[in-house]
This record gives C-alpha cells, sequence and structure tokens, in this order.
C-alpha cells in the first residue's frame, strides 16, 4: 500500500530516456521522478541538453529510446495541462496586460466569471492589478515576465516547465520575481519543473535540484533542498548547499 500510494504521488516520470540527433548523442539514459507539487530545479553545464529535455516534454521532440509518462501515461498536451514559459518573452503585443492573462483561460471556454475572478487572483500576485490596461509596449522588461508568468498561473497547470525565464533580468528583479513565483506556486500547487543555470536561483527556489552532467548527459546527482523559507542567500546554510551543487558541476 505504502509503494501504491507513493507512485500515484508522481507526477511526471522519465524513464531511461535517450535523445539523439543523427550521431550525436544528447540525452544518455535519463531518469528521475517529480512528485505532484514539487518545485524541481534542473541544473548543469551550459550546453548539455536541459532545454532539450523540456522539449522532449512539450513534444517538439520524440524521444529517441525511453519515455515520458505525465500522471501514468504517455505525455499528450490534448489530455494534460502543460505550461510552458521560455527565455524570451511572448505577450501578445495588441492585447492589454488583462487580456493577455485571460488569454489561456479563453481558449479553454472556462466561463466568464471564472475567467475574471482567476485573472484579478494572479494580477494581485504578482502585483499588476493598476496596469492591468496596460499594453505590453507600455512596461518595462521585468512587469512583461510577471504576466508571462500570471498568464501561465491563470490556467492552474499541472506542470509549469520554465527554461531560464529570468536569465536577462539584474540581481535585484530576479529576487523580486522569485518570490512572486513561490507565491503561485503555493498558492495553486502546480508541479514546477524549472531550467536554470544560476545555481543561486536553483537553491532559492527549490524543493529538490537535479544536477546533470556534460553530454552525453546523464543525472549526476538529486539532492534534496529543505533549506526554510523564506532563504537568505548570504545564511551559511545556503552557501554551503550553493557551493555543494557548484563543486558538482565544476568537477566531472
Amino acid at each position: 500500500m505504502k509503494d501504491a500510494v507513493k507512485q500515484s504521488d508522481i507526477k511526471v516520470k522519465v524513464d531511461h530516456m535517450t535523445k539523439r540527433f543523427g550521431d550525436l548523442l544528447v540525452l544518455n539514459d535519463i531518469s528521475f521522478d517529480v512528485h505532484k507539487g514539487e518545485f524541481l530545479c534542473i541544473v548543469g553545464p551550459t550546453g548539455c541538453g536541459k532545454t532539450t529535455f523540456l522539449n522532449c516534454i512539450t513534444k517538439l521532440y520524440e524521444p529517441s529510446a525511453g519515455e515520458i509518462l505525465i500522471n501514468g501515461e504517455p505525455v499528450d498536451l490534448k489530455k494534460h495541462n502543460v505550461a510552458y514559459i521560455f527565455q524570451e518573452y511572448s505577450t501578445m503585443s495588441w492585447l492589454t496586460v488583462e487580456q493577455n492573462v485571460a488569454f489561456g483561460l479563453e481558449m479553454k471556454k472556462r466561463p466568464k466569471d471564472e475567467i475574471a475572478r482567476e485573472v484579478a487572483e494572479v494580477l494581485d500576485i504578482v502585483g499588476l492589478t493598476k496596469y492591468k490596461d496596460y499594453y505590453p509596449v507600455e512596461l518595462s522588461t521585468s512587469m512583461l515576465q510577471r504576466v508571462v508568468i500570471a498568464r501561465a498561473f491563470a490556467t492552474k497547470p499541472e506542470l509549469l516547465l520554465m527554461d531560464e525565464p529570468y536569465g536577462q533580468l539584474d540581481v535585484e528583479l530576479r529576487f523580486k520575481l522569485e518570490d512572486e513565483l513561490l507565491k503561485l506556486w503555493k498558492a495553486t500547487g502546480t508541479t514546477v519543473i524549472f531550467i536554470t543555470h544560476n545555481i543561486e536561483e536553483a537553491v532559492y527556489l527549490s524543493e529538490n535540484i537535479l544536477v546533470l552532467t556534460n553530454k552525453p548527459t546523464s543525472v549526476k546527482e538529486r539532492l534534496h533542498n529543505d533549506l526554510p523559507r523564506p532563504r537568505n542567500v548570504v545564511e551559511p546554510a545556503f552557501i554551503e548547499m550553493r557551493n555543494r551543487v557548484t563543486d558538482l558541476i565544476k568537477w566531472w
């Protein structure tokens, strides 16, 4: 019974996944689980295939071997509610902030009162309520990214994939957006897989950290991150975890 409960708690199962592009072996026999409601950060050397892995989940690429399961079934984006936040900002310039955030809900043909409620809730969490009638051209870079995050969470995805979404932001803005992301994650219970090259960011956000090797990429280690929240980047325990992850990436 205990094992059955554990299995039912798995949101994503990556099972011996391999990805080749011709003769180039990129992902080599990768296996790991992501549990429901987990915040998993994936780190590794530049160019090791982190984005390729996310693209396999979204079916942009098909694995060469192995499989990826969501709720015990092969990934099916018509059935599974998966949202993806890219490195580039993807707001629609002809829509207001409110309309951008509502877009996904409208595509799912949700009732108008439900759309209004969900949009108002996420706009409040990310601090954009008073900017709801603005257009993207009127917003700063950090505000644009808040719109993208709010739009993703408004649909209450069962799985949210994030590919270095804060890579272009300065440190102060990044921390502010990370805190807002954590608020939304706690409020919705969404399972998050977050790709980053920034080790401090991974330690700040994650419940677990998956460290990948260089190509051909495999899983080097999975670390549980039980640092108490809110986290302080200058505390000794935080620095110790950051250094541990850094050493795993540095030494081969």
